[in-house]
């Protein structure tokens, strides 16, 4: 939620919106709204999608 408030932010702020919606899509990727579904996956390949999406933001 806070790339999704960011994404807000910087539009009525009239900046630039690049950086905020890449991190709105890594995180619907994190947790399976885009990209394979989730159902697809294997346990171990959602655990992995997941501990990425973490790996990432932390580096926020």
């Amino acid at each position: 939620m806070a790339a999704r408030r960011d994404v807000g932010a910087a539009l009525r702020a009239g900046d630039d919106t690049a950086a905020a919606r890449a991190r709105v899509q890594a995180a619907k990727v994190a947790v399976g709204e885009r990209g394979t579904p989730w159902w697809e996956q294997t346990p171990q390949e959602r655990r992995e999608r997941w501990e990425k999406g973490l790996e990432d933001r932390r580096g926020d």
